[in-house]
């Protein structure tokens, strides 16, 4: 170094990491960053953005949670009783609350020790996918789909295998594919439900042939339901669990969209097996031993979790799907009267809708990204491209 010469560093980042393009934070953020400034010497005047691409409810005052889960929070942290580490797995009172809320809806009764607790569903998605990625595996993603499973994938070296949902059939999934992609490598098969992003809502007779095709192929099934119950058209939610008996299920769920708090971020694995076969294959031991490595959500906020749901009122619910009831309509109509714009089908649950984009119809653009790019800069109107879904 006295002689100038430069030296020579033995670190580096990760190029592992660099796949926040096909992340929904990686796309917002490159939208943003072409949005118009006041001195973009364009002589815009400045406006302000109009956010459509971000699923966090909380933007708008008619979205705020309900005052009792507040309420419990609050309790729980004058209680000075949670503010320690928590197990692993999570507080015994929270997990055991948590599966009696999801047991309404099953034929089966679920226990406390079938509940893994995350820092939302984000987290217990970076779980699964970590648990399966064995050498040499893969695992079988909706397409359309929620980028973050193949972000994580992709840093895990996991092969993904995209089956297509069907939007000439409400997008339900194409279980000839499925069949087709499978082999004695694939371990798993996502489906979320309701969907995020086409906004569908799959019906009993559907889950029921997927989990009959999982059993076929031999595999399980990671069913994120992170909107359940946020439904609002013909199809009623029904959770992939009921059908457990025909194959092991794991569920992924959190409070963040149905009680509109994604920043407390309180999220679940759960595992629906009657017969205990992830035991016997030692999925439950990775799961554990991942728990065991890796943060907790809060534990106040664990703590808060049976007065949140033993004191929320079902009125919350219902006015809060209302409110996504109209909006949908609203969106679907007014998709209508846009020449570039088709929507296959009409949203029924969550809240994200897919749409379309006739390319011969503008000029300029080559694709949803570029789209998507010049909405936000000459419009401040942000919209998720569907490139990586």
């Amino acid at each position: 170094m006295e002689n100038g010469s430069q030296r020579k560093w033995q670190f580096g980042g990760n190029e592992e990491l660099n796949t926040a393009a096909i992340s929904v934070r990686g796309a917002l953020a490159m939208l943003m960053n072409n949005v118009n400034s006041p001195d973009d010497g364009d002589h815009h005047p400045q406006r302000p953005t109009i956010m459509l691409g971000r699923g966090d409810p909380t933007e708008f005052r008619s979205f705020w949670t309900t005052q009792s889960a507040v309420d419990a929070v609050t309790d729980a942290l004058q209680s000075f009783k949670f503010n320690s580490y928590c197990p692993t797995g999570g507080v015994l009172e929270a997990r055991r609350a948590i599966a009696e809320y999801l047991s309404r809806d099953l034929s089966h009764k679920l226990l406390a020790e079938d509940v893994y607790l995350t820092g939302g569903c984000t987290q217990a998605i970076e779980i699964m996918v970590s648990v399966l990625a064995r050498p040499g595996s893969n695992i079988l993603l909706p397409r359309p789909g929620y980028p973050q499973y193949e972000a994580r994938a992709s840093f895990d070296h996991l092969e993904v295998r995209h089956f297509d949902l069907l939007p000439e059939k409400g997008w339900e999934v194409d279980l000839d594919a499925v069949e087709a992609l499978a082999d004695h490598n694939t371990s798993a098969i996502v489906i979320i439900n309701p969907s995020n992003p086409c906004g569908n809502v799959f019906t009993h007779q559907h889950l029921e042939k997927i989990a009959e095709t999982a059993k076929k192929l031999g595999i399980f099934v990671i069913s994120d339901e992170v909107y359940g119950h946020l439904t609002f058209g013909s199809n009623p939610f029904v959770p992939m669990g009921k059908f457990s008996s025909t194959v092991p299920v794991i569920t992924l769920g959190s409070i963040s969209k149905t009680w509109i708090v994604p920043g407390w971020k309180l999220g679940w694995i759960v595992k629906n097996d009657p017969k205990g076969i992830f035991d016997k294959t030692g999925i439950v031991d990775s799961i554990k031993n991942y728990l065991d490595i890796t943060t907790d959500p809060a534990t106040f906020i664990q703590g808060a979790i049976p007065q949140i749901f033993e004191r929320t009122k079902e009125t919350f619910f219902s006015n809060i799907i209302g409110i996504m009831r109209e909006a949908a309509d609203i969106v679907y109509e007014m998709i209508k009267e846009i020449p570039c714009l088709t929507c296959p089908h009409k949203p029924q649950g969550s809240m994200v809708v897919l749409v379309k984009l006739n390319l011969s119809t503008l000029e300029g653009i080559d694709d949803d990204i570029q789209f998507c790019l010049k909405l936000a800069k000459e419009e401040s109107v942000i919209v998720l491209p569907g490139k990586n879904n």
